[in-house]
């Protein structure tokens, strides 16, 4: 006696989203200001205005820049301002902060642009492990944006998922 084997995972209605395939392409870059600021920690305004006209900006084309400073330097933020004029016409994106909060500004932008209708009512398992460094907080956007228009939300893989919700039945 033959029994066929159904896969009824392929046969549902679940719907699985990946936020790795909404990953930006392009450069990461982590600017350090510490290095133009004298010892480390204070900012002359003469010497890092000069730094930065003569800095090859060019370099960053189609990169996301996070403006950082790893010391324990106060910055005015006029200087991150600065440095953004001459990074405008070459970088997709600039941000003050580190590459995690780049990831999640990143990403903010892309759900908040996300069309869900097609996902009213269906089952929706969020994917997982990723091979790209998608942020924690974008997990929390997607789900504040699905939970309003989904049927469910889970977590993982259809074959080993963590149910996260569940709309009520009126």
């Amino acid at each position: 006696m033959s029994t066929e084997i159904v896969n009824r995972v392929a046969n549902s209605k679940l719907v699985t989203f990946d936020l790795e395939d909404f990953y930006p392409r392009g450069e990461r870059v982590l600017f350090d200001i510490k290095d133009w600021l004298l010892e480390g920690l204070v900012l002359r305004e003469g010497v890092f205005r000069e730094k930065a006209a003569a800095h090859d900006w060019s370099r960053y084309k189609d990169a996301y820049v996070a403006l950082n400073c790893s010391t324990d330097a106060i910055i005015p933020a006029w200087a991150y301002m600065l440095l953004s004029t001459y990074l405008q016409p070459y970088a997709k994106k600039v941000i003050v902060g580190d590459l995690d909060v780049l990831e999640t500004i990143l990403y903010t932008e892309i759900i908040s642009n996300l069309d869900v209708e097609d996902l009213q009512d269906k089952p929706v398992i969020i994917k997982g492990c990723s091979h790209k460094p998608v942020p924690q907080n974008a997990y929390l956007l997607l789900i504040a944006k699905l939970q309003p228009v989904a049927k469910s939300l889970m977590y993982g893989e259809a074959c080993s998922s963590v149910p996260l919700y569940k709309k009520s039945k009126k």
